[in-house]
């Protein structure tokens, strides 16, 4: 999430009330999750498990609940509660906007693009040309969607991300201030549910074809012409790359890439980084030849142990 000015070092901790250690007219340009931070970004943390990681990002200014080293060219904000202090600088760039009507003044919809009955645009969503969007669709505030796309009843785009931190007294939630891009030429099936990022945006790429009932979470990157099949559940942060098939009810978890040409088939259970071009099946997944010889081999399991007698 990019501010709409460069803020002081200095303005940042008196917005959240912490202290910051580094110069005081430091600049601040926006802020994000360490997997997309940029110079000038703030990245959270608040576990010492993760704190080399944070300060070596690109990140330039690190939000911590520790006073520590900071490598040269950067600055620290220091406060007890990191996660919370995140959260307060969402509601101050990023504060929630309700809509009054079914389609906001603000949404743009270009030429040639048809809004079924019942469709729900949130603030300043951009719609490019000759689109169909089909009933009870509701695309949140922000989301950008490109040229000849197709969206399908009861999809939601840019709901929020499932991203909660455990507390004593519940579960605390990571506010969501990011996007849904939605590119040229993508087709969207009937009750998918695409999450927006957290500060920057999840995104479909160009060409790319989902079924029904799919669900992406936040941050995730789609690649170009990928197919994905019905009952698929991507966790958040995930990279597909270009040209990936993904087969019914297949699972992949967060902060993991699928390389080009992958084809995952059905009811994958995905669990790291794939090999370009290279098919895989089961669970826990694996190479598919190889898996298949893994399961000829196991039905022959009685056979052998019965001659061990």
């Amino acid at each position: 999430m990019r501010f709409p000015r460069k803020y002081s070092l200095k303005e940042i901790a008196e917005l959240i009330d912490c202290n910051y250690k580094g110069e005081s007219e430091f600049p601040v340009l926006g802020m994000n999750e360490i997997h997309v931070v940029t110079p000038g970004d703030i990245v959270f943390v608040d576990h010492p498990k993760y704190y080399e990681k944070a300060l070596q990002s690109a990140a330039t200014v690190i939000l911590i609940n520790k006073e520590v080293e900071w490598p040269v060219g950067k600055a620290l904000l220091v406060s007890d509660d990191p996660f919370r202090d995140f959260n307060k600088l969402t509601r101050h760039f990023n504060p929630f906007k309700g809509s009054v009507k079914a389609v906001s003044d603000s949404a743009e919809i270009g030429e040639g693009t048809y809004i079924q009955p019942n469709v729900v645009l949130g603030n300043d969503v951009r719609i490019g040309k000759n689109c169909l969007i089909h009933a009870n669709v509701n695309i949140g505030d922000n989301c950008i969607i490109g040229d000849n796309v197709v969206i399908h009843a009861g999809t939601v785009l840019g709901g929020d991300a499932f991203y909660y931190k455990k507390r004593p007294e519940g579960f605390d939630k990571l506010l969501s201030g990011g996007r849904v891009v939605v590119e040229n030429n993508v087709e969207i099936g009937s009750n998918c549910s695409i999450d927006r990022g957290v500060t920057g945006d999840t995104i479909i790429g160009e060409g790319s074809k989902l079924d029904n009932l799919i669900q992406i979470g936040h941050d995730t990157v789609i690649g170009k012409k990928c197919l994905i099949a019905s009952q698929v559940g991507i966790a958040g942060c995930v990279i597909v790359e270009d040209d990936v098939t993904i087969w019914g009810q297949v699972g992949i978890r967060s902060d993991i890439t699928i390389a080009t040409g992958t084809v995952l088939m059905a009811q994958c259970g995905v669990s790291k980084d794939t090999t370009p071009n290279t098919t895989y099946w089961g669970t826990p997944f694996g190479e598919v030849r190889t898996k298949l010889k893994e399961y000829a081999a196991i039905k022959k399991l009685p056979e052998i142990v019965k001659n061990l007698k």
